[in-house]
């Protein structure tokens, strides 16, 4: 691992480079399934005030037990697997499993290429925060370092990175909340890419359970409290608290509600804090916060004026030094939950260092309190408030392990998986590729419109096999993911879906978070080729693509089944620009470095949609320039011909000089009309190997813009 991480600090530029804004929101793309990306005239302009964040996992290689096995694969190899927990095809029982293949192959965390790669992606869909899963008590600090390493890297090269936090485990986060904070933030590692929500480092924790505590949780009955009457607890403190609270049962049943008072000494102590409970969770703690911490002394906490089915669980030993139960004021055998958060101690430090948010597990239940924020939920989904009434946070989730009311498992029959919507899982083929689920639930976000979106999730790929979980006894089971349609992640996969996810996810963030307008094109300008290349300076708008971002990998994949190497890297393409007369158009691109030599395969290829329908070409695109080998001063245009065939159109005059190259083509041989009005869609790629796969646009050479999205030329009419 050092070795990796020393690696990764050499691959760094010398120097940082100035921020390069690639303007991603103003690309263009249509995925797969004919779905367009909104621009500005559709989804409005930018809301700075609006933020995404994405489940992310850092697990992939740091707890192999063999493989991969990829479930996919099997129950293709034998449809009957699930109910043979002995074939040879499944890995040991507790083994991770892959739900399928990424399209990245299967990669460790720590892979840099692969960590780039999703940065750039993330970016450019418009995710503002990675939000690291951490919640099984592990926090992955070599894997998280390789990320932000990674990162760091992708920053000092001029690109974006999304910002980073954790989700820490739900019931009981002090050992990680204390660990981040030691390894991590207290040494100031990383600092710029820390998110901050209300000023401070964001930590999904709930922050009752940070500190130290005073009280009892045990239990063996619950105390049902009945109209008109009151339940309570004296305690006794040797140490400032800030809060005080029990644990409250509603025998299962929904809006319940009752108040919850502290006095000072006994019952007939003065008030010192109340708070009216409504709609109580059953089972779940509540707690009173006072103005000021509570001193060291003698307290009483009492719940009284319930509707609905309420009571408090309680101990009939007595299971709480120096404490007493009360029913109707008076001491009874006992002890009720009690559960009081101390001041100073290490919580405290974490208290004043983060901004909170509670995590709630549930798919169900919605917020118990403000300040609390979901990670992922059946639809229609709770808005979660803050402490000031705003609509803060709401997930949006791909498919949720949940089998009709209860939590369940992803293999089991009734899931719902990607294609669940409206009640019901829809059964027409192909309904996988169309994300019915993540709609409906994007749909209902962007109605209710909060300041956060978390989406589930980005890369989690892999699943224990267990033959049980909550309850449920089946020969073969998997819990969080299972198979392509009982999964949940958007990373683009190998074959199936391909990125149609991702696409359709980059669609939805642009409506919620807006966009920045198309860039217009500047006056009409005829270029010379034989003049060099300085009158490209004046000529606008410049297309931006990311620096360092052409394609070198070579790092072991999961379980070191494979190599993972990629050596096709060549011109790193940063910008654009086309230039435009009544008869002629002009194409410009630029790379980093001195382009190779034009008559390499493969060399610089300018692909053009001109009608702006994803219908007619190629992947939409009707010509392609550069397909056969170049000469140092001439190309071809090739018009498409059906599928990944093309035929002559016309040679082009070309130059080329360093790092710079420039074409000319005729308006006529592209269909166009001499003086009319152009919009055109075009992509630079170079050494992208497959012909005839959009997939090649992602995995090699490099292309500008990346993957499936295209720059947009408009330009009016000249006369």
């Amino acid at each position: 691992m050092r070795l990796v991480l020393l690696s990764l600090v050499l691959a760094l530029p010398l120097a940082a480079e100035p921020p390069w804004d690639t303007r991603p929101d103003t690309w263009v793309a249509t995925d797969a399934l004919g779905r367009t990306l909104p621009t500005a005239a559709e989804a409005g302009p930018p809301r700075p005030d609006r933020t995404v964040g994405i489940f992310y996992f850092l697990w992939l290689g740091a707890h192999v037990n063999g493989g991969p096995w990829d479930v996919s694969r099997i129950l293709t190899a034998d449809p009957g697997a699930m109910q043979k927990p002995d074939s040879p095809l499944w890995g040991p029982m507790g083994a991770m499993h892959h739900w399928g293949r990424p399209l990245l192959g299967y990669y460790q965390t720590n892979d840099a290429y692969v960590v780039r790669k999703h940065a750039q992606m993330l970016s450019d869909a418009g995710v503002d925060v990675v939000i690291f899963d951490v919640t099984n008590q592990i926090t992955y600090k070599p894997w998280y370092t390789a990320v932000f390493t990674a990162f760091e890297e992708v920053r000092a090269a001029g690109g974006k990175t999304p910002q980073v936090a954790f989700l820490t485990p739900f019931w009981d986060p002090a050992k990680v909340a204390a660990e981040l904070y030691h390894d991590l933030y207290e040494p100031k590692l990383f600092d710029d890419l820390w998110f901050k929500w209300d000023g401070k480092p964001l930590l999904l924790a709930d922050l009752a359970r940070l500190g130290e505590t005073f009280g009892t949780a045990e239990h063996d009955t619950p105390a049902r409290l009945e109209p008109g009457h009151t339940l309570g607890q004296s305690f006794t403190l040797d140490r400032p608290c800030s809060t005080a609270g029990g644990c409250f049962p509603t025998w299962s049943s929904t809006g319940g509600s009752a108040t919850l008072t502290l006095r000072r000494d006994g019952p007939e102590g003065g008030i010192l804090a109340s708070r009216r409970c409504r709609n109580v969770p059953d089972n779940t703690w509540l707690a009173v916060k006072p103005p000021q911490p509570l001193p060291p002394g003698r307290y009483y906490l009492e719940l009284s004026e319930p509707t609905g089915t309420v009571g408090w669980w309680s101990h009939t030993g007595n299971v709480l030094p120096n404490g007493v139960a009360f029913a109707d004021g008076r001491p009874v055998a006992g002890d009720r939950t009690l559960r009081c958060d101390l001041e100073g101690g290490p919580g405290a430090t974490l208290r004043a260092f983060f901004t909170f948010r509670k995590p709630q597990p549930s798919y169900f239940q919605g917020p118990t309190q403000p300040d609390e924020w979901s990670w992922l939920e059946v639809a229609p989904q709770h808005v979660f408030l803050n402490a000031g009434g705003e609509k803060e946070q709401m997930s949006v989730g791909v498919a949720q392990n949940a089998v009709g009311e209860r939590l369940g498992s992803m293999s089991e029959v009734g899931a719902r998986g990607r294609s669940y919507h409206h009640g019901a899982l829809d059964t027409r083929p192909g309904a996988v590729n169309l994300g019915l689920n993540v709609a409906e639930q994007w749909e209902h976000a962007l109605k209710e419109d909060p300041r956060f979106v978390f989406v589930t999730g980005w890369n989690e790929w892999i699943a224990s096999r267990y033959n049980e979980f909550a309850g449920i006894h089946l020969p073969v089971m998997f819990v969080d993911t299972f198979d392509e349609e009982h999964s949940r992640d958007i990373e683009p996969m190998a074959g199936g879906h391909g990125d149609s996810y991702y696409y359709q996810m980059a669609a939805y963030i642009r409506r919620y978070k807006g966009v920045r307008p198309l860039p217009a094109a500047g006056p009409p300008r005829t270029i010379r080729l034989d003049r060099g290349f300085l009158p490209w300076a004046a000529v606008t708008p410049e297309y931006r693509d990311d620096r360092h971002d052409e394609t070198r990998r070579d790092h072991p994949g999961y379980n070191h089944c494979e190599q993972l190497v990629n050596a096709t890297g060549r011109n790193d393409i940063v910008a654009a620009k086309v230039a435009w007369d009544r008869t002629n158009l002009w194409f410009y691109a630029r790379t980093r470095e001195p382009l190779t030599h034009p008559t390499d395969t493969g060399w610089m290829l300018l692909f053009l949609d001109v009608d702006s329908s994803h219908a007619t070409g190629w992947e939409g695109y009707d010509y392609v320039i550069g397909r056969p080998a170049h000469s140092a001063t001439r190309t071809v245009l090739e018009a498409n011909a059906g599928g990944w065939a093309w035929r002559a159109k016309a040679e082009l005059p070309l130059a080329v000089a360093g790092n710079e190259l420039m074409l000319a083509v005729r308006r006529v041989d592209l269909g166009l009309r001499p003086g009319a009005a152009v919009r055109l869609d075009f992509k630079w790629a170079d050494n992208t190997q497959v012909d005839g796969n959009v997939d090649a646009f992602t995995l090699n050479g490099d292309a500008a813009p990346n993957g499936r999205f295209n720059y947009r030329f408009t330009a009016p009419a000249v006369r």
